[in-house]
């Protein structure tokens, strides 16, 4: 039979594992943490007025405008499919929704793909949200395949900083093991398969194997970090919120596990899908479930609530940035060595229009502070900007998805 090692050795794919015992740098490692909203922003309250600096929404972070940059002008060429689109946030993939979609791999696995074997996880994919919807995660794997989110806030903390017992350790161990022994059975009669494969179907073959050697990866390294000792955190452990509707509080509380995952360097690269599908946010003034209230055509009355719901949306995105940039470390704050990217796959979600999107851009070490316009018609490629992220992050990349080079404007 053939063994998992020795088919990734053939397929060239072995992948290293982080060293022990890595002296530690002298500058904090760069990260990576994008926040998807699903249901957009309403354009007229989140773009700024001529000045560049101005907006309803805006005005409620002013406090931060130093440290962060707005784009307009931007989106995915040929990402449609209404809600469909949020799948393609990070990634780009056009024309979601279509039976023959398949999706491709999204900037946060780009980034942890190389960064990402220094951490105990790659990457960390999370979300805030009520049952199951479009796009609740945003993290793609290279063979197109959505990875699933965690929803827990307490799951979160023990995955992050509990140590398990002995019982517990075993009983990982032994998942791991039996991981293993399914992938060895797949693979065998897989490549039994592939001999027999007329041309056609010898593609799929290859992105299926391209998924079991990420797998692979994923269960070398969780044999490594095993036992390893967790970081101890100075923060209790939570309890989950149960009212779906508390979606400020529960963002909240993400938002704090997140902070503390980073600054542990637990991981480096973080997805966030905050969705308000299905749910009647507890806000002041807010009577009607979100998805609705984005369908508004335009009724005042509706157009206002919603306005409330985005507004403690954004106040939440500013004590975020606050948190951030509360956090001293070498060379400057947790900000200043973190990209936070903010935004959304709809430009409008009344119209379900993927133009123009609302993006947000803090920290990262880029000199931010400013409105970046491109044109509002023909729009830039939102993954132009996706390749400047990646410059800087020093990771080298000539493209990414759709992009024709990095974004002009921005500087760093």
């Amino acid at each position: 039979m053939t063994t998992r090692r020795h088919f990734l050795r053939a397929a060239g794919a072995c992948l290293a594992l982080p060293s022990i015992g890595r002296a530690a740098e002298t500058l904090p490692p760069k990260r990576l943490f994008a926040i998807h909203v699903p249901l957009g922003m309403m354009p007229q309250f989140f773009f700024p007025d001529e000045s560049g600096s101005s907006s309803p929404y805006l005005d409620l972070v002013a406090p931060h405008r130093p440290y962060f940059t707005t784009f307009s002008g931007l989106s995915h060429p040929g990402v449609d499919g209404n809600h469909h689109a949020g799948q393609c946030f990070l990634s780009g993939a056009p024309h979601p929704g279509q039976p023959t979609f398949r999706n491709s791999l999204s900037l946060d696995q780009f980034v942890a793909e190389r960064v990402g074997l220094e951490t105990r996880f790659p990457s960390l994919a999370v979300t805030v949200s009520k049952g199951e919807h479009y796009g609740d995660s945003v993290a793609i794997s290279r063979s197109g395949v959505m990875l699933p989110a965690e929803k827990s806030a307490e799951n979160l903390y023990r995955r992050l900083f509990v140590a398990g017992t002995p019982a517990e350790k075993a009983a990982t161990m032994r998942r791991i093991g039996s991981g293993g022994s399914v992938i060895d059975l797949i693979l065998d009669k897989a490549t039994r398969l592939q001999n027999s494969a007329v041309p056609e179907d010898r593609d799929r073959l290859d992105q299926y194997f391209e998924s079991i050697r990420e797998l692979e990866g994923r269960l070398q390294r969780s044999i490594e970090w095993e036992n390893r000792p967790k970081p101890a955190v100075d923060y209790p452990q939570p309890k989950d919120i149960a009212d779906a509707n508390e979606v400020i509080a529960r963002s909240k509380l993400m938002f704090d596990l997140i902070r503390l995952a980073l600054q542990t360097d637990s991981t480096r690269v973080v997805t966030l899908s905050l969705s308000t599908f299905s749910v009647v946010p507890h806000v002041p003034g807010v009577r009607n479930e979100t998805h609705g209230l984005t369908h508004h055509g335009n009724e005042p009355e509706k157009i206002a609530e919603l306005r409330r719901i985005e507004e403690a949306q954004m106040s939440a995105f500013g004590e975020l940035l606050q948190d951030f940039r509360s956090v001293g470390e070498t060379g400057g704050t947790l900000l200043d060595h973190t990209q936070i990217l903010y935004g959304s796959c709809l430009g409008n979600a009344n119209s379900h229009s993927t133009r123009n999107l609302p993006i947000v851009l803090a920290g990262g070490g880029f000199k931010h502070g400013s409105h970046l316009a491109f044109d509002a018609v023909n729009n830039t490629p939102l993954s132009n900007l996706f390749l400047s992220m990646l410059e800087g992050l020093e990771i080298e990349a000539d493209q990414f998805a759709s992009s024709t080079g990095t974004l002009t404007g921005l500087r760093s």
